[in-house]
């Protein structure tokens, strides 16, 4: 867990979010997370999680509040390839062809230069992040011949070769198997130990609550944040989910 003395990587500040439909997504979120953190965002479906994140990224603006990154507006982080982004499965064309290799060279074009030419520090650090993944073997082959676990793991080579120090997540361990769960998780401990702050929108509440360090809880605004295992309390989980409390005891047992 990050000591109070380590500086801020992720400030949200009293962010909220309307939709043109009237829909408001936020309502006054604030929270912040400090650096060799691996956080988790829970939530019920509906939350405001995904709006959360685009709103971390720059792609929403919201009505009111600010979010710094490393205490940089959002805009600016983006453009020092300071925010790495993990998405779902289901977001991904995984009929594209396109290789492994290309894919983790992705996160190097904010390096190039006009032309987007990658130069040999490009190519070690693709080369690099993808041995620090255990996907050097698989550099050659088509994303859509991976597995799940390969998948995630290829798009957080991606976020390494970028040189990001703060990473978001979204369900990374939704569809894997333990043995890959268990393998991007100690992946993601690593990079949080080495200064990258890691934000990772769970579904899983007993994961949440005994592999993370922190976690934040919200339910379009932030119900409870702090240590994962005292966040993730059963009266916090009914409070945020709207359950009653022997059915928040069972979603955290």
């Amino acid at each position: 867990m990050a000591s109070s003395t380590e500086a801020i990587s992720l400030a949200v500040e009293h962010v909220s979010v309307t939709y043109p439909n009237g829909h408001q997504a936020l309502r006054d979120v604030s929270f912040s997370l400090q650096g060799l953190t691996v956080c988790a965002l829970v939530g019920v479906n509906g939350s405001g999680k995904s709006t959360l994140f685009n709103t971390i990224m720059g792609i929403i603006r919201p009505q009111t509040g600010a979010v710094r990154v490393n205490g940089l507006p959002v805009a600016q982080a983006m453009r020092q390839n300071g925010i790495a982004y993990v998405p779902q499965s289901e977001n991904i064309d995984w009929h594209f062809p396109i290789l492994v290799k290309d894919v983790v060279m992705l996160g190097r074009y904010g390096h190039m230069g006009i032309m987007r030419h990658p130069c040999g520090e490009d190519c070690r650090a693709v080369s690099s992040a993808l041995e620090r993944v255990g996907l050097s073997d698989l550099r050659h082959r088509q994303v859509s011949e991976l597995s799940g676990g390969q998948s995630k793991r290829m798009f957080v080579a991606r976020g390494i070769a970028q040189g990001a120090r703060f990473m978001l997540l979204d369900e990374p361990f939704a569809g894997v198997d333990k043995r890959s769960e268990a393998t991007l998780m100690t992946l993601l401990e690593e990079l949080a130990r080495e200064g990258t702050t890691v934000l990772v929108a769970v579904h899983d509440l007993r994961m949440a609550a005994t592999a993370f360090d922190q976690a934040v809880l919200i339910d379009r605004t932030v119900v409870c944040q702090g240590p994962a295992d005292e966040v993730l309390r059963a009266d916090h989980v009914a409070q945020a989910f709207s359950v009653d409390a022997h059915t928040a005891q069972g979603m955290v047992a």
